[in-house]
């Protein structure tokens, strides 16, 4: 594999690398500019600055928002407004003077477990992030599912019960804030509290750390019976916890019982990579996308 620029846009930092074939070198982050003509100034620079450290043949790069990949715009919607609606991929490419690759950072990440990470070896899987709402990434024949409408692995906006959202009742953000409004003297604990309060037998805790595991322990055993993927790779900052593969496995074991018919136990696993997925990740969708140069 010959060497690639990599950027990872993010709303706070932009992180930047050359990815050797195995490894990122050079790899750093530099805040996010304020500005379309200020970020493609900085893009320009870094990729500039790239060449001079490698031979790199072109460019990866992870973006927020729904990528398209025919038409090389970035719809939806982000923390970085001046990237959407307009042909990105093909400016940045005219300014690197380099063929440039773009993907959803979600879709990254995912590739990148399927790679070398948790999904190593497997041709198909369902991974879900899990962070403030749920996002995610499906996974066929080593491709990304993208969908009529770029929405294939939006997995938080599927409904959790009848009112509510996978996202909103699936987080550890949102049951915290419930539990918060409910016990006002813990307005200054944090998600890994949470958590603690539950173990030590918290009834309050213990009914909101329920819930996520139930409502993730159903989406993963819903994903499972309709595309029934090989994986399900969980990421996000919560697939740190030790508790959260037991908690839902407990729970879709549960589910099994109220199905007798349900042979199949959907195989769950944590990420391997963090900092690292959507950069490596971006490596992978522009060897898919350019295997002639690859």
């Amino acid at each position: 594999m010959k060497s690639l620029g990599l950027v990872d846009i993010g709303g706070t930092t932009i992180k930047f690398a050359v990815w050797d074939g195995e490894n990122l070198q050079h790899h750093h982050a530099i805040a996010t500019p304020k500005t379309r003509a200020d970020f493609f100034e900085l893009l320009t620079a870094e990729v500039n600055q790239m060449k001079t450290q490698v031979p790199i043949v072109g460019v990866g790069i992870s973006s927020p928002g729904a990528v398209d990949k025919k038409t090389g715009v970035v719809g939806g919607a982000s923390a970085i407004p001046y990237i959407h609606n307009f042909e990105i991929q093909k400016e940045l490419s005219e300014k690197f003077g380099l063929p440039v690759s773009m993907e959803n950072d979600a879709n990254c990440a995912a590739l990148a477990e399927l790679a070398s990470g948790a999904g190593a070896g497997a041709d198909s899987l369902a991974f879900l992030v899990v962070g403030t709402g749920v996002g995610g990434s499906l996974i066929f024949n080593h491709r990304i599912w993208h969908g009529a409408h770029l929405f294939g692995g939006e997995f938080g906006f599927m409904m959790a019960t009848a009112k509510n959202t996978v996202s909103e009742v699936g987080t550890v953000p949102n049951a915290l804030r419930r539990y918060q409004a409910a016990n006002p003297e813990a307005e200054s604990i944090d998600g890994k509290q949470l958590f603690e309060l539950a173990a030590a037998g918290d009834a309050a805790a213990s009914k909101e750390v329920q819930t996520i595991y139930r409502t993730l322990a159903t989406t993963i055993y819903n994903l499972q019976y309709s595309f029934d993927p090989e994986k399900i790779v969980i990421g996000g900052g919560v697939s740190n916890n030790p508790a959260l593969i037991p908690g839902i496995e407990a729970e879709i074991a549960k589910i099994r019982k109220q199905v007798p018919i349900a042979s199949i136990k959907p195989e769950v696993v944590p990420c391997v990579y963090t900092d690292e997925a959507n950069l490596r990740g971006a490596a992978v969708d522009f060897e898919q996308t350019y295997p002639e140069i690859g």
